[in-house]
């Protein structure tokens, strides 16, 4: 019977979190698994404690939303050490591209039976960030200065709140010249962003890139030219389907390295996490990672 070690940060959807594990937790105990449950004060904190637990031969549960899977399952990358995802999150991208159930019953069935699934992860350097490794996709733009927003939001939560920062964050865009380099191949353009994917989902259930594969050994680079406002907007509603790809304004890559400069200093996130400027290098570390889905 597997042994579970469950990591979750108090400070991020604490609530949310913690009502998310207690329906699994039950189930898990019930059917003979061990669970022992530790709280994290950081991201950074997170990522130690999952992989001192990894260390003991433990299956780490990453408890919270797509900030908390990509920071926990970048740590583990490479390790051998099994992950199981607990979503409570306000996107829960990386579990939806994985189809993972959202009641306690079905979750449980899947963290103590599933056969562990080998994934991609995506390694991420930049100025800021020597190194770092995260889950689901690597995004530089509007929709880096909507995710801010967002996750900045006091009085809006879930949907709502990335909608709300979309609208602020389009308001105030002016177009940006991109240089993307994709496996050494440098296309230039004017628009509104660039998603290296890994994960198909990104922005709370939004399709970003349909094609995209989790364990295919490639990225999936969107860039979103300059277009009228009325019309992006007409686009972010197509994000839902993945209908925006058909668009002229949208041109699809795949490759397994992507760089990422601008000619100014506009905001790059990776799951989730909003917190440095272009450049950023993105490259894919195929199946890099042991997930239970």
């Amino acid at each position: 019977m597997r042994q579970f070690t469950a990591v979750v940060n108090p400070a991020a959807g604490g609530a949310t979190s913690a009502a998310a594990l207690l329906g699994v937790a039950r189930l898990l105990r019930e059917a003979g698994a061990g669970l022992e449950t530790e709280y994290s004060h950081s991201l950074a904190h997170a990522r130690e404690l999952a992989r001192r637990a990894g260390e003991r031969g433990r299956v780490v549960l990453a408890v919270g939303g797509d900030g908390m899977a990509g920071g926990i399952g970048g740590a583990l990358s490479g390790t051998g050490t099994l992950l199981g995802l607990v979503p409570a999150g306000r996107g829960n991208d990386f579990a939806r591209a994985l189809k993972l159930p959202t009641e306690p019953a079905g979750l449980a069935e899947v963290l103590l039976h599933a056969e562990p699934c080998p994934v991609d992860t995506v390694e991420v350097t930049s100025a800021v960030h020597d190194r770092t490794v995260v889950l689901g996709s690597v995004y530089a733009g509007v929709d880096a200065l909507a995710n801010r927003h967002a996750n900045h939001a006091r009085l809006l939560r879930g949907a709502a709140s990335y909608y709300a920062g979309a609208v602020r964050a389009v308001a105030g865009w002016r177009a940006t010249g991109y240089r993307v380099t994709v496996d050494g191949e440098e296309h230039r353009f004017r628009g509104y962003t660039v998603v290296a994917a890994n994960s198909g989902y990104y922005g709370f259930n939004r399709l970003v890139a349909p094609s995209a594969r989790v364990d295919d050994g490639l990225l999936d680079v969107v860039m979103i030219h300059d277009a009228p406002r009325r019309l992006f907007f007409a686009l972010m509603n197509e994000l839902a389907t993945g209908a925006h790809v058909h668009r002229p304004q949208v041109r699809v890559l795949r490759g397994r390295e992507v760089r990422i400069e601008a000619d100014r200093a506009i905001p790059y996130g990776a799951d989730g996490e909003v917190e440095a400027v272009v450049p950023v290098t993105a490259r894919v570390l195929p199946g890099a990672l042991r997930v239970l889905c």
